[in-house]
């Protein structure tokens, strides 16, 4: 259904706001959703003020047209298509750092900012924001908050929700509400940040992030070790977290995701089973990475060697590039569908056990890599998706694969948010009660569901809305 939203010119300037296809097309959905998938917005509007946000929100609400919030685009499950057409809301303008406040470890940034963005703001004062994916020089601060994202270093610092201190946001209605404070710590009423963050866009778009920041570690180290078994690895891996050994990063990589890297980054990787490895400390580093090594020893590990600093800027630089890597790798094959699952620790080795024998069941490729150390792990199954049989089968496995994490206790999603791609799954993971208890808070602050509508409930799936009748 198209929708009038020629009200945009009350609110915005002319430049703010376009009805061409070109700007259209470049909103019909995010880095992961496939062409044929795309739905094109019938507007594009770019507020450069909470104010703006408010107007537009206020309006489109008025008139029922659906507003869909969009960062970067760089999302993997269809959390910025705008399913129901209406207008993509993009806040790449609100791009500014509004203040930082070093003595208190704290920073206030628009949503539009990248995360490298805050890490440059704060660089002079030896200060970082830890939990940033491995896309935060290209994710904004805004679609980082809206998928409650997480990286590489989240074995140490957490996600993006532990570091977010408070929120200004704007409800579907255009009410402007402030969440949270700048002290860090509270327990003054229900918290409404973490209501917020990882809802996707679905109950408010965040148009200011206070984040709190750390001091940079004094002592970085990083290296990797090299296995001839996956299992063998993976089990080396959950006995170093058990143990308690203090890894800023712990990474897993199976040997053909080591051979796509290799192709597309041209590193020489060894196609074998890699961890990747970063330590940080104030003091005392080499004992953690000896604890380290002492474990990956016990496992048969062929080598465990640290790096120097150049050499592991290229390792990274591989790892980061592996999703633009599988596409790259053997067209037309690419990914049947993205898979973020996480697991508990003790489960690690098992899930990506489970991942690889589905794949081999029906002969198709299933790369494992991710932040092990939390127990994530980012799948691919390799298809063909011309071939409707071989996609068939990669759907299937990719389900296995999500309904046994499951089973393990773990979720769907560890940072992708549910988006389009996920929702099938959340009864099974929440249980009926308590996705019943997030609708009745969606219908509560968007009763006409003109925020996001399509995402996260699995009846959405089917083209249906939320609304209160």
């Amino acid at each position: 259904m198209a929708y009038d939203c020629s009200f945009l010119a009350d609110h915005l300037a002319d430049e703010q706001f376009s009805f061409g296809d070109d700007d259209r097309d470049g909103h019909a959905g995010d880095w992961g959703t496939p062409d044929g998938e795309r739905v094109r917005p019938d507007a594009v509007c770019w507020p450069e003020s909470t104010a703006e946000v408010s107007a537009v929100l206020a309006a489109a609400n008025e008139r029922e047209v659906p507003v869909t919030p969009y960062a970067a685009g760089t999302g993997l499950e269809g959390n910025v298509l705008p399913a129901f057409q209406g207008i993509s809301m993009d806040c790449t303008r609100m791009d500014r750092v509004l203040d930082a406040r070093p003595a208190d470890f704290q920073i206030d940034v628009e949503p539009g900012v990248l995360g490298s963005g805050v890490n440059d703001a704060v660089a002079d004062e030896e200060l970082f924001l830890p939990p940033l994916p491995q896309s935060g020089d290209i994710s904004t601060v805004g679609g980082m908050v809206a998928n409650d994202a997480s990286g590489a270093k989240t074995v140490k610092y957490g996600e993006v929700s532990d570091w977010v201190l408070g929120l200004e946001a704007v409800l579907a209605d255009g009410t402007v509400i402030e969440t949270g404070s700048r002290a860090v710590k509270t327990s003054s009423g229900y918290n409404l940040t973490d209501l917020l963050i990882g809802s996707e866009g679905t109950l408010a778009v965040v148009t200011r992030v206070t984040f709190e920041l750390a001091r940079r570690p004094k002592q970085i180290r990083g290296g990797r070790a090299t296995f001839d078994d996956l299992d063998t690895a993976a089990a080396a891996i959950a006995a170093t977290m058990q143990a308690g050994v203090d890894v800023a990063t712990i990474e897993l990589i199976d040997p053909l995701s080591t051979k796509i890297a290799n192709a597309y980054s041209g590193t020489d990787l060894p196609n074998v089973p890699t961890v990747f490895l970063e330590f940080h400390a104030n003091h005392h580093v080499e004992a953690e990475i000896e604890a380290c090594r002492e474990i990956f020893e016990n496992y048969d590990a062929d080598r465990f060697e640290m790096a120097a600093g150049d050499e592991m800027d290229e390792l990274w630089d591989a790892r980061r590039n592996l999703a633009n890597a599988m596409i790259a790798y053997d067209p037309p094959r690419r990914p049947a569908k993205p898979g973020d699952i996480t697991v508990p620790i003790s489960h690690f080795p098992e899930i990506v056990r489970y991942a690889k024998a589905r794949g081999d069941e029906y002969g198709l490729d299933v790369t494992t890599f991710g932040h092990a150390g939390d127990g994530n792990v980012h799948y691919n199954v390799l298809v063909d998706p011309n071939d409707e049989d071989e996609l068939a089968a990669g759907r299937e496995i990719s389900d296995a694969v999500v309904q046994r994490t499951i089973e393990l206790g773990g979720t769907a999603t560890g940072e992708h948010g549910v988006g389009q791609g996920k929702r099938e799954y959340m009864v099974a993971e929440h249980g009926e009660g308590s996705v019943e208890t997030m609708r009745a808070i969606k219908r509560a602050l968007d009763p006409k569901d003109t925020l996001n509508p399509g995402k996260i409930f699995p009846e959405t799936a089917d083209g249906e809305r939320l609304r209160v009748d």
